[in-house]
C-alpha cells in the first residue's frame, strides 16, 4: 500500500513540476521574443503546389551552387529522396561549396553513421534548439518549425515542405500530399538568410558572415514581407488579417486549434458578412490535434463559417488569403503550437494576380473536399468526443 501511495505521490510531483517547467520557459520565452518588423520586398516568386515541383525546382539550384548552400529543415528522412538530396549536397561539398544543415531534433531520421560520414566529408551539420536548463521540459517541446533553403544568397526557399517521401505522396497511410512552398529569386532572400544564420548562430554554431551571404540582388514584380515568429506574436499578426477582411477570408492549414481569441474574429468575421471558408485535412496524422480542432467546429459552423475537409490525400498546406489583398504562406499552422511554442517563418504576399493564382488552387482542393454540415457535427460519435474531452486538457500543446 505504501508503496503505491509513494508512486502516486512522485507521478503528481512529476506532473506539477512538467507544468511549472513550461509556464515559467514560456513566460521566459515571450520575455525574450523580438518583434520582427521586416521591410517590404519586391521578389521574384514561383508557388510551388506540388512535391515534385518542390524538389525539381531545389535539385535544380543546388546543381547551380558556387558558394553555399544553408538549409534549415523540421524534418529529414534518410529515405529516396532524402538520399538524392544529400548525394546532391555531397557533390557540391566535393566542389567547394560550403554546406549548412540545420534539423530538428525529434524530426531527423538521419542516421548518426550517416551523419558522421557526413562531417568528415565537409558538411557542417547542427540540430537546432537543443533542450537547456532550466526549463528542460519547455525547451524540448519547442521546436524549430521553420522550413528554409538559402542557395549563394540569391535563391530561397520557404514554406510547409520537408524532405521525406511523404511529401511526394508516397507513403500509402495518407496518399497524395498536398502543401504550399514558395521560391523567391532576388530581393527578400537576405531575410530568410538572415534568420538561417540568427537561427545556426542559436544551435551554438560559429559562422562568420560574409560578403557572399548578402550579394546584390535584383528585384521582381511581387511585393512581399517575410514574417518570423519566435512563439509570440503571430496570433496577433492572424487577429489583424481577420479584421481586415471584407469580402472573402480563406483559411487552409493541418492544424486548426485557434484558441479563444482568433476564433472570436472568425466568428465576428463571418458575422458582418466576410465569406469565411477553413479547409483542414479530414484524415489526421495527429489525432489529438484532429480532436482539438473539433471542439472549434460547432461555434464556426453555427455562425456561417464553411468547414471543409480534404480527403483526396493529406492537407498540409499553410495558407490564409484575406480578399485579394494578402496571401499568407509559410510554415506556421493555425495552433496554439505555432502561435505561443514554435519558431515559425511565413511570407506575407501583396499581389493580386499571384493571390488569384493561389486562390485557384485553393478552390480546386475545395471543390474536391466534403463540407462540414452542422448535423454531421452533432452526430460524430462518441469516441471522438472522448477524443475531444482529452484533447482539451492538453490544448496548449496542440
Amino acid at each position: 500500500m505504501n508503496g503505491w501511495i509513494i508512486t502516486l505521490f512522485a507521478v503528481v510531483a512529476v506532473l506539477i513540476w512538467l507544468r511549472i517547467d513550461f509556464k515559467l520557459g514560456l513566460r521566459r520565452q515571450r520575455k525574450e521574443a523580438t518583434r520582427h518588423i521586416q521591410k517590404t520586398r519586391y521578389s521574384e516568386v514561383d508557388l510551388l503546389p506540388t512535391g515534385e515541383d518542390f524538389y525539381n525546382r531545389l535539385l535544380a539550384d543546388i546543381k547551380q551552387a558556387n558558394d553555399h548552400i544553408h538549409l534549415l529543415f523540421y524534418i529529414f528522412r534518410d529515405d529516396h529522396i532524402g538520399s538524392k538530396v544529400i548525394n546532391a549536397l555531397e557533390d557540391k561539398v566535393k566542389e567547394g561549396v560550403m554546406v549548412r544543415l540545420l534539423v530538428d531534433r525529434v524530426g531527423c531520421k538521419i542516421p548518426k553513421k550517416k551523419i558522421k560520414e557526413m562531417r568528415k566529408l565537409g558538411f557542417r551539420f547542427a540540430y537546432s534548439h537543443p533542450p537547456s536548463f532550466p526549463y528542460i521540459f519547455f525547451t524540448y517541446n519547442r521546436r524549430n518549425h521553420r522550413k528554409l533553403v538559402i542557395i549563394d544568397g540569391r535563391v530561397g526557399y520557404i514554406g510547409g515542405y520537408n524532405v521525406g517521401d511523404e511529401y511526394l505522396g508516397r507513403d500509402p497511410k495518407f496518399g497524395p500530399w498536398r502543401d504550399f512552398h514558395l521560391r523567391l529569386d532576388g530581393d527578400g532572400v537576405q531575410d530568410l538568410q538572415g534568420q538561417f544564420l540568427q537561427d545556426w548562430q542559436t544551435a551554438k554554431q560559429r559562422c562568420t558572415v560574409k560578403e557572399s551571404h548578402y550579394p546584390p540582388l535584383k528585384q521582381g514584380p511581387i511585393p512581399l514581407r517575410v514574417l518570423p515568429t519566435d512563439g509570440t506574436y503571430l496570433e496577433e499578426t492572424f487577429i489583424d488579417l481577420a479584421k481586415q477582411a471584407k469580402r472573402k477570408l480563406v483559411i487552409g492549414t493541418p492544424y486548426f486549434v485557434p484558441g479563444k481569441l482568433l476564433q472570436k474574429e472568425l466568428i465576428a468575421a463571418s458575422k458582418r458578412g466576410v465569406d469565411v471558408k477553413l479547409l483542414v485535412p479530414k484524415k489526421g496524422d495527429q489525432p489529438l490535434v484532429k480532436a482539438g480542432s473539433f471542439l472549434y467546429f460547432e461555434d464556426l459552423l453555427l455562425a456561417g463559417v464553411s468547414v471543409y475537409q480534404y480527403y483526396r490525400g493529406f492537407f498540409h498546406a499553410k495558407v490564409v488569403i484575406v480578399d485579394d489583398q494578402v496571401a499568407d504562406i509559410g510554415t506556421a499552422n493555425f495552433d496554439q503550437r505555432s502561435f505561443h511554442i514554435n519558431h515559425e517563418i511565413n511570407c506575407l504576399i501583396y499581389d493580386s494576380e499571384f493571390i488569384h493564382g493561389v486562390i485557384s488552387e485553393l478552390e480546386h482542393d475545395i471543390s474536391i473536399s466534403e463540407r462540414l454540415t452542422i448535423e454531421a457535427y452533432q452526430n460524430r460519435p462518441l469516441s471522438q468526443k472522448g477524443k475531444e474531452k482529452v484533447a482539451k486538457l492538453v490544448s496548449g500543446l496542440l
